[in-house]
């Protein structure tokens, strides 16, 4: 399985105990949802390995604790900090008609009220306080704040996604 057919559902952040149990840090508002997994993929070399979860919990709010089988000690724990753990396509949630998550939006015709067609959504930069929609136009980038005033339809069948900007954002990047 490649990095494209998956999510990435989190990073390892930390050991927890000494019998090999670490804390995966998750990159999700339901964190709920991820607590009963059979096995995650992990970025391991290079290459997504299949590690199987023998018991799991969740740890504060957004921390998932797992135990790993074949990880029985504080050695082999330490080999898997910082690495990233991804789950198949298929195995996110199914989300309202009007609800998205990032790479379903990627490649998106993206139109404003006042502009029309401002080009094309080619990522979304998350690293911030506030997640970006990456619009590009003629080789210009246009950011666009992720926020729901934004965003007036979107519709995954004809993958447009059409928003009203605020006053000046647009021309700010294409003049």
């Amino acid at each position: 399985m490649t990095k494209e057919e998956c999510f990435y559902l989190g990073k390892i952040v930390s050991k927890y105990s000494f019998k090999g149990e670490l804390l995966i840090k998750l990159d999700t508002d339901e964190p709920d949802s991820y607590q009963n997994l059979e096995s995650v993929l992990v970025d391991f070399h290079k290459k997504l390995i299949p590690f199987f979860i023998e018991k799991s919990s969740l740890h504060k709010s957004d921390l998932l604790r797992v135990k790993f089988e074949d990880v029985d000690s504080e050695q082999d724990a330490d080999e898997l900090i910082n690495l990233a753990i991804y789950l198949p396509l298929k195995d996110l949630p199914e989300l309202e008609e009007d609800q998205f998550y990032y790479h379903e939006v990627i490649g998106f015709s993206a139109f404003d009220k006042v502009h029309g067609n401002i080009g094309v959504v080619t990522c979304i930069l998350d690293n911030g306080p506030r997640a970006l929609f990456v619009v590009e136009k003629n080789g210009k980038e246009i950011l666009i704040p992720m926020h729901d005033q934004f965003i007036d339809q979107l519709d995954k069948s004809k993958k447009n996604i059409h928003f009203s900007t605020p006053e000046g954002l647009i021309e700010l990047y294409l003049e």
